[in-house]
């Protein structure tokens, strides 16, 4: 039996009950779109082909796959059909997966197209039992336990629906079986649609056998129709991403309150607090201490650093080993060097903090000139340290040993070793509103 596999991703529909002008596939989850997450696990069964159904508006949505268009929404059954110009000569395995399905795992699709080849299947499909009702196809089976039809909801009697064993929408076919069961489509059901499920009877009809493979985990198979079923996946995925963290040595301190987008990279013994949000390609060396309340997109976080809590860490973000960012700090574009502190109630954008450095509360890094042109930058040298309520107008540097004053808008260079700043001494006039208050 052939051992090439094509994949056959359908992401086409609209996704009404998601009430948005986004397509549903390619609502954000996690930090991916829905469908990059089963294009990821596609991928990872290294497929000879694989092709990504979708409609005519969203072409320039996919790299990297093959890419085949469904004119119009007209069920299933042409979904896959529009993937039969693309796959002309192909004659192995087709395994078609729905692009709504996030927590597919690359384990489940592997047994799945294990168990088609191994008992010679013309199509398996795959089935699950979920703890609750869902709207999805019943399988049917005869008194032997073979597969007899799919029941689409909307079409099937009280008694079908009683079923507990559902349709995943998930399917290996044989291709030279395939397309000729997709031409024998017709939309005469409550949907009026082409369903892809009508093809099991046209492909048992011609005397091949049709296999169902009943999924060992309940939850994998469950699509997403609606924002709250978006929501109940990205807590899954959740889940799955803190737990692999944590069997890794990762301190997740309450897994329950803290995201970690899939391309997050932790090291062993890293401790992250609750309520933290990591996203993007951020790293976290090892011991370091994050959140709570943190937030960290695309940056970096050294081995020893210290995060938090109430600390936002925008893109482009280095703390070097031993570096602080504490509370109600913001650093966006920074490279806070080894052992430097940024500790609170200050924003340090577009600039290079050098190693030992110490910046005091309400400081605030002006980067943007009143003038079209590049954001500058700011430089403070080793082991600079800074008073309270500082401003620094870029560009400007600070020599390594310097000292600012409390209180000063820095708007020249200061030599290293340099005190700089001193802004107009207090005047008090005392007495001054005695007797002109308006009581």
């Amino acid at each position: 039996m052939t051992s090439q596999l094509a994949v056959v991703v359908m992401a086409a529909g609209r996704g009404t009950r998601m009430r948005s002008q986004i397509a549903k596939h390619l609502h954000p989850i996690l930090g991916r779109r829905m469908v990059d997450w089963v294009i990821d696990v596609a991928r990872a069964l290294d497929p000879d082909r694989l092709v990504v159904v979708t409609s005519p508006d969203a072409v320039d949505a996919f790299d990297g796959v093959e890419v085949a268009v469904q004119a119009e929404p007209r069920g299933t059954g042409d979904a896959v059909a529009a993937a039969e110009p693309t796959l002309t000569g192909f004659d192995g395995d087709v395994l078609v997966v729905a692009g709504d399905s996030p927590l597919l795992t690359a384990e489940l699709l592997r047994a799945l197209v294990d168990e088609h080849r191994g008992g010679e299947a013309g199509v398996t499909l795959l089935s699950f039992e979920p703890a609750a009702p869902l709207p999805y196809g019943r399988i049917l089976r005869d008194a032997s336990g073979a597969l007899r039809a799919i029941r689409e909801e909307r079409d099937a009697t009280d008694e079908e629906l009683a079923v507990r064993e559902l349709n995943a929408s998930i399917y290996v076919f044989r291709a030279p079986l395939l397309w000729p069961a997709l031409r024998t489509l017709d939309a005469n059901n409550a949907q009026g649609e082409l369903y892809l499920t009508d093809t099991i009877e046209s492909i048992v009809s011609r005397g091949s056998r049709a296999a169902v493979f009943i999924s060992p985990d309940a939850a994998a198979p469950i699509g997403v129709n609606t924002r709250s079923e978006l929501a109940l996946s990205a807590a899954v995925l959740r889940e799955r991403i803190n737990d692999a963290h944590m069997r890794a040595g990762v301190t997740i301190v309450d897994p329950d309150s803290t995201w970690i987008e899939p391309e997050v990279e932790l090291a062993p013994d890293a401790v992250v607090h609750p309520f933290t949000l990591l996203r993007g390609r951020t790293r976290v060396g090892p011991r370091a201490d994050v959140g709570p309340h943190a937030v960290a997109i695309d940056a970096v976080i050294g081995a020893d650093a210290v995060v938090g809590p109430f600390c936002y860490l925008r893109p482009g973000t280095v703390l070097e080993d031993g570096a602080k960012a504490g509370t109600f700090v913001e650093l966006k574009n920074a490279h806070v060097g080894e052992g430097a502190k940024v500790p609170h109630l200050s924003y340090i954008g577009d600039a290079n903090v050098g190693a030992g450095a110490n910046i005091a509360a309400g400081n605030i890094t002006a980067n943007v000139r009143h003038k079209p042109g590049p954001k500058q930058r700011t430089t403070f040298g080793r082991n600079v340290r800074t008073g309270i309520h500082n401003s620094f107008v870029a560009p400007v540097e600070i020599g390594d040993d310097a000292w600012i004053a409390p209180g000063s808008v820095i708007t020249e260079d200061v030599p290293s070793e340099s005190l700089a700043g001193f802004p107009p001494r207090q005047v008090t006039k005392e007495g001054y509103l005695r007797g002109k208050r308006n009581d």
